[in-house]
């Protein structure tokens, strides 16, 4: 049943379910400390990263809203998720979720031989196979994280439909992007969980598209749009299939949430609340996201 009320609940701050025994686990000092917050499905990329290349992390929670003065000298705009290089004196930052999954897994291609890309040695025979990753994940940032808030901040009815068309729209081009890779790749490696023989190995579109698309009791963008829009993902025997084997990925139930914890921490976008956040601004003033 769609929820059509704004019963006024707010943001977590604090992980829960299977994202919380995670963080318990990584509360020593490490050289690198990874700033988030449970809510955010850009900071839930970098940690299914990090679990997934087995990089050494210490996890701090922060409030992006209130703004901490630790978290700024991190990520100057505030925004999560943010990266504490703790080897460099003074400490070095790095923010912006795409330059800290490159940063992270050059560091882990060094220290282990784990990697989400391609090895720069595949000879893809038609076009270099981590440009079509790249362009996977080009689409993720573009095209399918923007037209989720817009969908989830639409308030009309016929603004809602079209954000529903528009969502589904962009699931689809990610589909296609995805066959393509698959149809043209020449190895297996680093493409991703969208490769019938990969089962365990997640490459760079899998955890950049991963937080739009968990559909169980580990939702994160999807559940709020069935909660609050009534949306459905579509179906498919290969789609089912990838996100089947995405979210059954340790990696991921890792860095989890409680469904709870999601729906509360995104019913302020549903119902497009005055200043919800940077993210929501931006949508409503027909900018770029932050």
């Amino acid at each position: 049943m769609v929820s059509k009320t704004d019963s006024g609940k707010m943001y977590r701050n604090e992980c829960t379910g299977d994202a919380l025994e995670t963080v318990k686990s990584h509360t020593e000092d490490q050289d690198l400390t990874l700033f988030g917050s449970c809510f955010c499905p850009f900071v839930q990329r970098v940690w299914v990263s990090f679990e997934y290349l087995q990089i050494q992390y210490k996890v701090y929670e922060v409030d992006p809203y209130k703004k901490p003065k630790d978290l700024l000298e991190v990520s100057p705009k505030g925004l999560v998720p943010g990266l504490k290089l703790n080897n460099f004196h003074p400490p070095r930052a790095l923010n912006e979720s795409t330059v800290i999954l490159e940063y992270i897994n050059d560091l882990a291609v060094t220290s282990n031989g784990r990697s989400l890309l391609p090895p720069t040695t595949n000879p893809c025979n038609i076009i270099d196979a981590r440009a079509l990753v790249r362009l996977q994940c080009d689409h993720v940032n573009c095209s399918l994280v923007p037209s989720f808030y817009r969908y989830l901040q639409a308030q009309d009815q016929d603004s809602q439909i079209n954000g529903g068309k528009e969502f589904h729209e962009s699931i689809e081009g990610l589909v296609e992007l995805l066959e393509r890779t698959e149809k043209e790749k020449a190895l297996a490696v680093g493409l991703g969980l969208w490769i019938p023989e990969n089962e365990e190995d997640l490459g760079l579109v899998d955890v950049m598209a991963g937080p739009c698309k968990t559909h169980r009791r580990n939702a994160k963008f999807y559940l709020p749009l069935k909660q609050y829009r009534g949306f459905e993902l579509p179906r498919g025997e290969k789609f089912n299939r990838w996100t089947s084997k995405l979210f059954d990925h340790p990696s991921f139930k890792r860095t989890c949430n409680t469904e709870g914890s999601y729906l509360d921490s995104y019913e302020r976008y549903a119902f497009n609340r005055p200043n919800t956040s940077q993210v929501a601004n931006a949508v409503n003033s027909g900018r770029g996201l932050p």
